[in-house]
């Protein structure tokens, strides 16, 4: 599903990461990893938000350097703390992920209403609560034929209702569309329902399986 090679970044000639290879196949996987130990950037850099040196291949032939319009159509990405430009609606950005990523409407509407957040999408969002602005973020992440999604910190000021819809939700994705997910929480995920999950760990600058 993923292969990433000789993966290799620095801030500000400090390196953070070095992975010299490492596959994921399809399925669900708990990212784990102390504070600082690179999780977000490992996620931003496949999610294709960061330059770093080395390869990554989606399905053994698109190439996140060589095919980024491809490679980001089929990878989707939701952030811990999202921030969106607050003068925009929720109903402007879901338009602008359907469109990018040629969504079916029909799909895209029952996102929307298994998350309920109907209500409020006409309004701008520097109106919306931090949970109500986590909510939008991952509607915006299952948006489209994603192949991966990258879920930073999920489960993090949703309601406690929403974590069963949003792990059925993963799970039904998993299942019935073949989609993988790479998953950092600090919540115990193996206690939550979901039907396959493989430990990846982040630690002494580098990414291995548990």
């Amino acid at each position: 599903m993923l292969e990433i090679a000789n993966i290799k970044k620095e801030y500000s000639g400090q390196l953070i990461l070095s992975i010299p290879h490492l596959k994921f196949t399809d399925g669900i996987y708990w990212i784990k990893g102390g504070n600082g130990s690179g999780k977000t950037t490992l996620l931003k850099i496949m999610a294709g938000l960061l330059p770093f040196e080395g390869t990554i291949l989606l399905n053994t032939s698109t190439d996140i350097k060589k095919n980024p319009i491809d490679y980001r159509k089929y990878v989707n990405y939701a952030e811990a703390e999202p921030l969106f430009p607050s003068f925009l609606t929720g109903y402007d950005l879901i338009h602008l992920f359907e469109k990018t990523k040629s969504a079916s409407s029909v799909d895209v509407k029952n996102l929307v209403d298994v998350f309920n957040i109907q209500s409020f999408l006409s309004n701008p969002i520097g109106t919306y609560s931090s949970g109500m602005v986590k909510k939008l973020s991952l509607v915006l992440a299952f948006i489209g034929e994603p192949k991966l999604i990258l879920l930073d910190e999920p489960l993090v000021t949703l309601e406690d209702h929403s974590i069963p819809i949003l792990l059925k939700l993963i799970n039904s994705y998993q299942s019935e569309k073949k989609v993988s997910f790479l998953i950092t929480s600090h919540q115990l995920l193996e206690h939550d329902a979901l039907k396959t999950i493989q430990g990846v760990l982040v630690k002494d600058k580098t990414v291995c399986f548990l």
